[in-house]
């Protein structure tokens, strides 16, 4: 033990001369970094090492690199150098924390919050062991839905590969299909693509409201405008309509596309989802909230067949509806209040709980509860709606 922990404080010793030779540490506190490595990785070194003893040594390791940096930046106001040339301190400090949360994740492979910190830790220092890192998550916890989302989420934010993090999202519904997280992370992802694809062509003055290419180059321009005694102004005006019309066409048929395209995957989703999760409600409130947000072509279409076979599904639950008549007086703005619910609002909300208990026998467990508890209430609730306290 004592070898191997030798051997690691040796492997220190240009780190360490590089930092107090560039004035970052002085030699009594290099000393005693010295001697809090030394004790750290002696516990390392135990037969049974606790996972605090890696927690707490990646802790200090953190605290000493953050203190490195700040007193570099301090050093290079000092002197005026913007840019002070990199060496071997720079890169040791990142490396010893990634070598000892590797430790960790080994001994400790089913600690699920260690590897997250693990994954955020080369996130944030953008280091080259991600890929690997998230290679190694997805080994040990393959029905965790979160290391899946993670990862596609790292492919399509920071290395924008779009088909690597769908094809991520495809072999996590392969592994976790009963998630409702995954569908709805999956979903969100494909619609932000079609977003991102969207925007590029508003950007190369493709699409509708933007810097559109003129039908007309600069040196056909100019001409015109010269000669402009040969034309008469309504046939130029006509020509003008003809372009400008064509163009607004265009464009709108470019949308279109593109909503179309958007409802496709809706769909496809949803179908997906709802056949691997035929008894969650919430997984369809979720899809509705998401196409309530976006502009799809056919939305009202695609939101009639989600309420029906919510109704079909559903319509022997109090939970349906109670999410039917909040959807009457619910504030979009404010879900959770129920202040400014006018009478009528208040009328459609009686409504849905009429027939939810003279057709269905359902006794929802409604947002005006808990002051409609009982069957009677819920009568005298719906004959003598003034009585509600909203």
């Amino acid at each position: 033990m004592a070898d191997v922990v030798q051997y690691k404080m040796e492997r220190m010793l240009h780190e360490l001369d590089d930092l107090e030779k560039r004035g970052l540490f002085s030699h009594q506190e290099i000393e005693e970094i010295v001697k809090q490595r030394r004790k750290f990785e002696y516990r390392l070194k135990r037969p049974r090492p606790l996972k605090q003893d890696f927690v707490a040594y990646i802790d200090y390791e953190k605290s000493l690199d953050s203190l490195r940096l700040l007193r570099k930046k301090a050093l290079m106001k000092k002197t005026g150098d913007r840019k002070l040339k990199k060496s071997v301190s720079d890169y040791a400090g990142v490396s010893r924390i990634i070598d000892i949360y590797r430790l960790a994740t080994r001994r400790f492979k089913g600690d699920i919050e260690l590897w997250f910190q693990y994954l955020e830790f080369c996130r944030d220092r953008r280091n080259g062991r991600m890929k690997k890192a998230l290679a190694q998550a997805i080994r040990f916890h393959p029905k965790v839905p979160g290391v899946w989302i993670y990862a596609a989420a790292w492919e399509f934010d920071n290395n924008l590969n779009a088909a690597a993090a769908r094809a991520l999202m495809h072999s996590g519904l392969r592994a976790c299909p009963t998630s409702e997280d995954l569908w709805v992370e999956y979903l969100r992802m494909e619609l932000t693509y079609l977003n991102k694809l969207k925007a590029r062509k508003v950007v190369l003055g493709e699409d509708k409201g933007t810097l559109a290419h003129s039908g007309k180059n600069a040196k056909e321009e100019q001409w015109r405008n010269e000669n402009k005694e040969l034309f008469m102004a309504l046939d130029d005006k006509r020509e003008d309509d003809k372009l400008s019309n064509l163009h607004d066409g265009d464009s709108k048929e470019r949308l279109d596309l593109f909503r179309e395209q958007g409802l496709s995957v809706l769909q496809t989703v949803y179908s997906g989802s709802i056949k691997a999760l035929p008894s969650s409600f919430s997984l369809r409130t979720q899809f509705l909230e998401i196409l309530e947000a976006t502009n799809l072509a056919h939305s009202e279409d695609m939101r009639n067949e989600i309420l029906a076979d919510m109704k079909r599904d559903f319509s022997k639950e109090p939970k349906y509806w109670d999410w039917l008549a909040r959807q009457e007086v619910i504030d979009l703005n404010n879900p959770e209040s129920t202040e400014g619910v006018t009478a009528d609002q208040l009328s459609r909300a009686i409504q849905k709980f009429r027939l939810a208990i003279l057709k269905w026998k359902v006794y929802p467990q409604s947002l005006f509860a808990p002051i409609l508890q009982s069957k009677k209430k819920w009568h005298k609730f719906w004959n003598y709606p003034s009585e509600c306290p909203f």
